[in-house]
């Protein structure tokens, strides 16, 4: 029998104005929708690119905790960033959370979000079904 589509929310005010939810799993993925640094009224990171990843994949971290998954489930990565020059910050936190696990990322610059401080916005989706520990790389030389 097949699980159910299940939906988390995480208090984002856009949750309820927009219509959506943090994550939703169907199947064997689970799809993390577009994360920022924001935690409640606060952004984390103001003005500070790195800053504003690291706390926006954390937060999509833990949209996906709510399903039991964690890093190593993480398949693909999307980032969002206002400007280039902030290619390299967003890219550093990128590869110190996925370095080891790998995903498919893609990195695209955009206009602006609909709160101009946001410089970063993050999706992530990621596998039920990941092995929890190793890399593929690992699995491939035992």
């Amino acid at each position: 029998m097949t699980e159910p589509v299940r939906r988390v929310q995480d208090g984002s005010p856009w949750e309820d104005s927009i219509g959506f939810a943090r994550a939703v799993a169907a199947g064997d993925r689970v799809l993390v929708a577009g994360t920022t640094s924001f935690r409640g009224p606060v952004l984390h990171g103001e003005g500070d690119p790195y800053e504003q990843a690291k706390a926006a994949f954390a937060n999509a971290l833990a949209a996906i905790g709510e399903f039991g998954l964690g890093v190593e489930a993480v398949i693909r990565t999307r980032m969002y960033l206002t400007h280039v020059r902030d290619v390299d910050a967003v890219g550093r936190a990128h590869l110190e959370l996925f370095g080891a696990v790998r995903p498919a990322a893609t990195l695209v610059v955009v206009t602006g979000f609909v709160d101009p401080r946001i410089m970063v916005e993050v999706e992530l989706e990621a596998f039920r079904g990941a092995p929890a520990e190793g890399t593929a790389e690992e699995s491939e030389r035992s």
